[in-house]
């Protein structure tokens, strides 16, 4: 069936991207004025690059803008979403007390999937391939024993961040980031980035050289993804297509929503439908699955799984 294109939600929307602090240094997180929405920050599939640099997650890192910025609202999928399935399996075993509060209906969705990964790290000016951050993405033994030794002033960090709408697909937007050394300009203690990297568990980032590089190429790209993202729809829910939903029981398919005319086919049980988000009342105009429009009462209907 058609679906909203997501680009014509947008269109509707604002297209000037939220306000950020008009003297922001080059080493600053933007500060969005208005919240673009939930979102989930999500490790880069493929091989761990950052391991072997002694640095946490790119995830970790990006945890900490989002938060910083204020231009979402994280929800959690790592260790903390764990923990709260933990909690969830002990009160379904009964093992809580009685008004615990927990239980179904009660995780907020993510309406965006943030991933932070690296394309490259480019040649140092003597002409050293330490390809994908320093030979770990890559593999080369020897361009990560070289590693340790090179200059930084001379490395550059290439690295790239995408958005998916998680209820489409849709790739919301894609921004790359590249620093060197001399675009790192650290401030320490708590009113700088890097004492909020230290706060938020990103802290090799903030301590070492590689992982400063790193940091201000993200830094680049976050800023420059915020900028992309700032004509989203305020409620992002309501911007994407109706979930699809399920006959309860057989029932037909009517011409318009108050019964007149002849029926546009009749409905058997358990048969998929696309709400186009037309309502009168608890009649809800749908289409099935080859294209044919009418109205069903929503009684008959329940959320497809």
């Amino acid at each position: 069936m058609p679906r909203k294109p997501l680009a014509a939600a947008l269109a509707a929307c604002l297209l000037a991207a939220p306000a950020a602090a008009a003297a922001q240094q080059a080493n600053d997180v933007p500060v969005c004025s208005r919240n673009l929405g939930s979102i989930a920050v999500i490790e880069p599939t493929g091989q761990n690059w950052w391991t072997g640099q002694r640095l946490p997650s790119p995830a970790a890192l990006i945890k900490v803008y989002v938060n910083r910025s204020r231009c979402f609202t994280l929800v959690d999928r790592g260790t903390g979403m764990q923990a709260m399935q933990a909690e969830r399996a002990l009160a379904a075993s009964g093992e809580l007390r009685g008004g615990s509060n927990i239980g179904k209906g009660q995780v907020r969705a993510a309406d965006y999937v943030l991933v932070p990964d690296v394309v490259s790290q480019n040649r140092d000016a003597g002409g050293t391939n330490i390809g994908g951050i320093v030979g770990g993405l890559l593999g080369n033994r020897r361009a990560a024993a070289v590693v340790g030794g090179i200059n930084l002033k001379r490395s550059s960090a290439d690295v790239v961040l995408t958005v998916t709408d998680a209820r489409s697909s849709e790739q919301v937007a894609m921004a790359e980031g590249q620093a060197s050394k001399t675009d790192v300009g650290w401030r320490g203690g708590g009113g700088g980035i890097g004492g909020a990297l230290l706060a938020g568990g990103a802290s090799g980032y903030a301590n070492t050289e590689i992982g400063q590089v790193v940091a201000q190429a993200y830094i680049q790209a976050y800023a420059d993804l915020v900028a992309q993202l700032g004509g989203l729809p305020g409620d992002a829910s309501a911007a994407n297509v109706a979930q699809a939903v399920t006959m309860t029981r057989p029932g037909r398919l009517l011409a318009s929503a108050d019964g007149s005319g002849a029926a546009v086919r009749d409905l058997e049980s358990g048969m998929l439908l696309y709400p186009t988000g037309a309502r009168a009342g608890t009649m809800w105009e749908v289409e099935d699955e080859v294209g044919n429009r009418g109205w069903v009462n929503s009684t008959q209907l329940s959320n497809a799984r």
